[in-house]
């Protein structure tokens, strides 16, 4: 651990990228070299004082804000891994929430604005989401393990979950879940911890889960149309799209309103109403 080195990469990775890079606007009045710190905190969800103190290497980042820092910063697979070891952290498994995020990702999400959308492993693992998937799902909840996968959430009976969905869709959700989780085992090595542990752990909590996996059914998810009920504004009827990456690890998701329903209205009030008093409910 060197987090007085940790301080000086961060602020070199940090004048490094631009503010076109991001999303930002330059401004006519910038006067330093890349990003500023308070704009590096708001990117990865950190407060200025925090982001600060790690660039004065007063501050030793758990591993989630190593993540997010990574994610802001633009950081290669190596750069990110140069910063666990500075920060004396160990690296996270390729799959889980602190998967390092494929960067053409995350840039084409930042440019999603105005439609629902987020990037999660093949293990159905939450990695980010832009503003209105934040409003439309709810914020992504920290955790580690199989319970960071949605399909371990969703065999596992969180009501947070099913309750995104009409009961009446439940079945199909749960087969199309199953076997594009079996797809994405076959891609991985027969022995992946995350994946043995993730599909161990549901077969012994949930009988469903035992019974569809039994079945050998195999189907990549690339495309589905899905309604989601939401508490203030009903029943959304959207298309979900699917951009998988180059290995197989990562996909982006956005949706899309179905042609014929009001649900291009219903996104419109809700990147108005934004997350405001809507996180409770959904």
């Amino acid at each position: 651990m060197n987090l007085t080195e940790l301080g000086a990469y961060v602020r070199s990775r940090r004048r490094r990228v631009q503010p076109s890079d991001v999303g930002l606007a330059a401004g006519p009045r910038r006067r330093v070299p890349g990003l500023r710190r308070d704009e590096v905190a708001l990117l990865a969800g950190a407060s200025a004082d925090y982001y600060i103190e790690i660039e004065r290497g007063g501050a030793q980042p758990s591993e989630q804000m190593l993540a997010a820092l990574a994610r802001a910063l633009r950081l290669t697979s190596d750069e990110r891994d140069h910063l666990y070891h500075l920060a004396g952290r160990p690296l996270p498994p390729p799959g889980g929430s602190a998967a390092h995020l494929h960067p053409a990702m995350f840039d084409l999400l930042q440019r999603l604005a105005g439609t629902p959308a987020f990037v999660c492993t093949d293990l159905h693992v939450m990695l980010v989401q832009n503003h209105l998937a934040d409003a439309l799902f709810g914020p992504i909840v920290p955790a580690t393990g199989p319970e960071a996968s949605f399909i371990h959430q969703w065999f596992t009976g969180d009501p947070r979950v099913r309750g995104l969905y009409p009961v009446e869709d439940h079945e199909h959700h749960s087969r199309t879940l199953v076997a594009d989780l079996r797809a994405a085992v076959a891609r991985r090595s027969r022995r992946d911890p995350e994946a043995s542990r993730l599909i161990g752990e549901l077969e012994q909590r949930s009988e469903e889960f035992a019974e569809l996996w039994a079945k050998r059914e195999v189907a990549v998810k690339r495309s589905d149309r899905k309604r989601i009920r939401h508490a203030s504004l009903g029943v959304l009827h959207v298309n979900c799209l699917n951009l998988i990456s180059e290995d197989g690890r990562q996909r982006l998701l956005w949706f899309t309103p179905v042609s014929g329903t009001d649900t291009g209205e219903k996104l419109e009030l809700l990147a108005v109403l934004g997350t405001q008093d809507l996180r409770a409910e959904v």
